[in-house]
């Protein structure tokens, strides 16, 4: 049986289990596409905000390891989904 939970009771349980948290502040030509194509990959220790043209991006994990997995394979998605808006905007200008 599953339940659906908010994403504040997800954040809370995840803060509350997490002993390590990151937070990247990117900017991005479309910060919002940019965070669409990652949200499918993110998992209850993550939580994306966009404000304007940047992308805040908090990851909390109970380990430094698994923190830093979790920001590495962040940062390899966001250069990736952020090369193709890029090339996409100046294909269609």
């Amino acid at each position: 049986m599953t339940t659906d939970r908010t994403v504040d009771e997800r954040q809370t349980d995840a803060a509350r289990d997490a002993s390590r948290t990151a937070r990247l502040r990117t900017q991005h030509a479309d910060a919002e596409t940019v965070a669409a194509a990652l949200r499918p990959d993110n998992t209850d220790a993550m939580e994306m905000v966009v404000e304007g043209n940047t992308l805040v991006t908090t990851i909390s994990r109970a380990t430094t390891g698994g923190l830093q997995s979790t920001v590495d394979d962040t940062v390899v998605n966001l250069t990736v989904a952020d090369a193709i808006v890029d090339t996409t905007q100046t294909y269609y200008e």
